[in-house]
């Protein structure tokens, strides 16, 4: 039996403390006896390494240790190499540990930070990124750790993935240069390797993929891994507008495409460490993730482009970070819209097998929002993609129009799939309609839109934004009067602008650790985001007219609708004052606002305390404003 209530008034079986009591899934990989398998979980601020043997129960590897990929956003903590885990310490050194017993040993010194690294095939070296000072370079060390790490290569502002070739005489690699992103244009090269005296000493590279060709023409190459048998070199490129498989033949130097299509089978790389394919043992095929539209399924890929469905998983609508055994075992984390993620194996002949979950999944998959994949047309015609969740409580029904969320992601060069949006849910499942909006800039169809924001930031995703919220109008399917725009980072820059674009148009807006000054994001962020606006937004100072014109600071007296700011005092990438400088302007002009700082958060909330606290708010900022506002 169902019970009337107001939407926007449902009782959630996800509250603020469920919400702040999950773990986090990020990696997984296979030790090398083929059956063990090692992952990394968040647990609140906390990342700590796991292993699971076969008929055992996991166990944490790292109690004592703070791990964390110590280089631009995070990623490429660790690597598993025969029985032995090498993982990133947030202190900047790289550690190894055996999986079977004993404590961990730290390889190098501590200084800078580290990440992705990978092992020789004869276990003697370690190859990794390190950054420091703002300078960015491909490290060597003994892993044994009896000498001093070596910068092997370097001159390129930006690396990521070094890869091994099975002898160990050649390695190949990743990197870029300011002003591009790594979804812009980057370089794959190979090299010889060799030891001498001691040391290893890498040959003069060769440009396999990546920024090619006499007119200069933008190309973004990532994840290279050498065939088992040494032969081929697999990678992903977009230089057809989307990102697919190729394949070099190292002999003939002969490189084919293995799909085709309006599909992404990679991703930006806005954390190292990224995996979307893996080889197979034999090395006849890549098990890789393929992103359709935010949907994603696993896919064998023979070397003569043929494509098969893995069917037995096909549960999960979303595919992470997938690993091959050496026994053909795959792992990946996996979850789906009503599925929260979970570590997932499995074998052919084999049912998936769950090896962890994030959450306790005492929740019906009923009481979850069933998502649905929508577009609509922005204001010039072109077509905006998104995901919508309709409002879902099998105990509860309402009258009349449900009120509306529309998440803006950050970025801007991300995307929102059909994993479990744990946010999205716990607002829809309260009698919210949500749209989670793809706007133009987003990743996941292809170049051309992704690049359709270039030096509009500011302009067309709030178009976006706007139209997302006449689309729902116009189906009849939320309350036109009672639609939130709500986002954070790149997503709250978007909630800012729109509010001070079109005032009136939204009930309200939330913001979490929002930009609102493009010349502070310009001059003082970090390295990696440090020339991101330049194609944005423009270059300073030539452009400085637009920075101020698009800078919600500037105009904040514009703003007239209410706004919650939720800002961490150790953001490094958005800085406090920019929070602040918003709120002292709704301050001085009486406009309803709240203001939740939390000291202890940087870029995003870690702590469970702070999460519990952060739902909670919005929840209360929500039924003000725009439930009974």
């Amino acid at each position: 039996m169902t019970t009337k209530k107001p939407y926007g008034l449902w009782d959630s079986p996800l509250t603020p403390s469920s919400m702040a009591g999950d773990l986090g899934l990020n990696d997984v990989g296979w030790a090398g006896d083929g059956q063990t398998l090692v992952w990394l979980e968040s647990r609140g601020g906390d990342r700590v390494i796991v292993a699971e043997r076969p008929g055992e129960a996991s166990r944490d590897l790292t109690r004592e240790e703070s791990v964390g990929g110590g280089v631009g956003y995070g990623g490429g903590e660790f690597s598993v190499h025969g029985q032995t885990v090498y993982f990133a310490r947030s202190d900047g050194r790289l550690a190894k540990m055996s999986i079977d017993e004993g404590p961990s040993e730290a390889i190098t010194p501590e200084f800078g930070g580290v990440a992705s690294p990978t092992i020789s095939p004869d276990g003697e070296w370690a190859l990794y990124v390190h950054h420091e000072d703002d300078t960015d370079v491909i490290a060597a060390t003994r892993t044994d750790g009896s000498q001093w790490p070596q910068k092997v290569v370097r001159g390129a502002d930006f690396y990521m993935q070094p890869a091994w070739h099975p002898s160990g005489d050649k390695i190949a690699w990743v990197e870029w240069d300011h002003p591009n992103m790594p979804w812009d244009a980057t370089r794959l090269l190979m090299a010889d390797v060799a030891v001498e005296g001691g040391h290893l000493t890498v040959g003069e590279p060769e440009q396999v993929a990546g920024r090619l060709g006499e007119r200069g023409e933008r190309i973004a190459a990532m994840q290279p891994s050498f065939s088992p048998d040494g032969e081929r070199l697999a990678y992903i490129s977009d230089e057809d507008g989307w990102w697919h498989l190729h394949v070099r033949n190292l002999e003939t130097g002969r490189t084919t495409q293995l799909t085709e299509g309006d599909v992404e089978m990679g991703g930006p790389a806005w954390v190292q460490g990224q995996r979307f394919f893996e080889w197979s043992p034999d090395g006849r095929e890549l098990v890789a993730r393929r992103n359709q539209r935010g949907k994603m399924d696993l896919l064998r890929v023979g070397l003569d482009g043929s494509v098969t469905e893995i069917d037995a998983v096909d549960r999960y609508d979303t595919i992470m970070q997938p690993a091959v055994s050496q026994t053909g075992r795959v792992a990946f984390v996996g979850s789906a819209p009503d599925q929260p993620g979970r570590i997932v194996s499995w074998a052919d002949g084999e049912s998936p097998a769950v090896r962890r979950r994030s959450a306790d999944e005492r929740i019906s998959s009923d009481a979850f929002s069933q998502v649905r994949d929508v577009s609509w047309e922005a204001p010039d015609g072109q077509e905006v993609h998104g995901q919508y969740y309709p409002p879902t409580n099998p105990d509860f029904e309402s009258t009349g129009k449900p009120p509306a969320i529309i998440m803006v992601h950050g970025g801007p060069t991300s995307q929102r799939t059909a994993a479990f949006e744990e946010r999205s849910q716990f607002f829809a499942t309260r009698g919210f309609a949500v749209v989670d909006v793809n706007y133009r800039g987003s990743t996941g169809y292809g170049r051309d839109y992704r690049e359709a924001l270039l030096g509009d930031w500011g302009v067309k995703d709030v178009q976006d934004v706007v139209s997302a919220r006449e689309w729902l109008a116009d189906e009849g399917l939320a309350d036109p009067d009672r639609c939130v725009v709500m986002g954070g980072s790149a997503g709250g820059y978007t909630v800012l602008r729109t509010l001070v674009t079109q005032p009136g148009t939204f009930a309200a807006g939330i913001s979490m650790y929002g930009i609102s000054n493009l010349f502070e994001l310009a001059l003082d962020t970090h390295k990696f985001e440090a020339r991101y606006t330049d194609r944005l937004v423009g270059e300073l100072p030539d452009d400085s007219d637009i920075y101020r014109e698009r800078s919600p600071l500037f105009h904040a007296d514009a703003i007239e609708d209410p706004v919650a700011v939720f800002q961490g005092g150790e953001d490094k990438v958005v800085p406090q004052a920019q929070a602040e400088a918003i709120v002292d302007s709704l301050a001085s002009r009486g406009v309803p606002h709240e203001y939740h700082l939390y000291d202890e958060e940087g870029h995003g909330w870690r702590q469970p305390e702070t999460v519990e606290h952060f739902y909670g708010a919005c929840i209360d900022f929500l039924q003000k404003h725009v439930i009974f506002g």
